[in-house]
C-alpha cells in the first residue's frame, strides 16, 4: 500500500543520509542539483528501494574526493547496518 511505501522510501533516505535533500532535483554535476557525492548516494538509495537481501557495489567511491569518498562509505555502513548483505570492490581505503 502507499503508506508502507513511503515508509521504505523515508527510510531508505534516512539510511543513505540524504532525507534532507529528498525534494531536491538530479540536475547536472557542477552545474545544478546533487553533488557528484550526493549522486552516487542515490544510485545505491534507487537500489534499496526494491528491498534486496543483497546489494552489490562496483567501486562506489570512484571519482570521489576522500570526504566524498567517507559519506559513500558511510552510507555503505548503514547500508550493511540494516542487516542486508553487502558486496562491495574499492581502490581506496
Amino acid at each position: 500500500d502507499s503508506k508502507t511505501k513511503n515508509e521504505l522510501v523515508n527510510e531508505v533516505l534516512e539510511t543513505v543520509e540524504l532525507e534532507a535533500i529528498k525534494d531536491s532535483m538530479v540536475g547536472l554535476p557542477g552545474i545544478s542539483g546533487l553533488s557528484t557525492e550526493q549522486r552516487k548516494r542515490l544510485t545505491i538509495a534507487v537500489e534499496l528501494v526494491a528491498n534486496p537481501s543483497i546489494i552489490f557495489m562496483d567501486e562506489p567511491t570512484t571519482g570521489l574526493d576522500a570526504r566524498a569518498a567517507a559519506i559513500v562509505m558511510r552510507a555503505v555502513k548503514n547500508v550493511a547496518e540494516t542487516g542486508r548483505t553487502v558486496v562491495c570492490t574499492i581502490h581506496q581505503p
